[in-house]
């Protein structure tokens, strides 16, 4: 029930199934900071354009960056992976990002509490868009060592 009382006040649920990464988190981010609270869902279906292996190469190599136990310490998760794209949309390191980043909740699939809720999507991020390869954040993270289900 928890949820369901936060869902007052201007919350926005967001659907990322077949959303572009990139254009999803960076209207996110405005949305953010504008003070809308906004929770997203089926975050393993948003997709990253280019070619799946050469963008697996780039981030096992950004992995190797950093000590395993000092960090800094890279998401392998769906839903970590998104919400640290967003993360780098914001001012993060200011007051006012680290409000706009707490309004921000990411979810592999949908909770049960949001089953009936009106999900928005947002068609100028939509992967139809798109007139190159692309697969999913899902498909990435397997790659990086996430060993989840869905």
């Amino acid at each position: 029930m928890k949820m369901m009382e936060a869902l007052t006040e201007r919350t926005t649920v967001i659907d990322a199934n077949q959303l572009i990464l990139g254009r999803m988190s960076s209207i996110v981010a405005k949305r953010l900071l504008k003070g809308e609270k906004i929770i997203i869902v089926n975050a393993e279906k948003a997709v990253i354009s280019g070619k799946k292996g050469s963008k697996v190469r780039e981030v096992k190599e950004f992995l190797k960056v950093g000590h395993p136990w000092k960090g800094p310490f890279h998401p392998r998760r769906p839903d970590r992976i998104v919400r640290r794209t967003i993360r780098g949309m914001l001012p993060y390191k200011k007051p006012k990002g680290k409000a706009a980043y707490k309004r921000l909740r990411v979810y592999i699939g949908v909770p049960e509490e949001l089953q009936d809720v009106e999900k928005e999507t947002l068609k100028e991020a939509h992967a139809s868009k798109l007139r190159c390869p692309y697969f999913t954040v899902a498909e990435l993270a397997r790659e990086v060592g996430w060993r989840g289900e869905a």
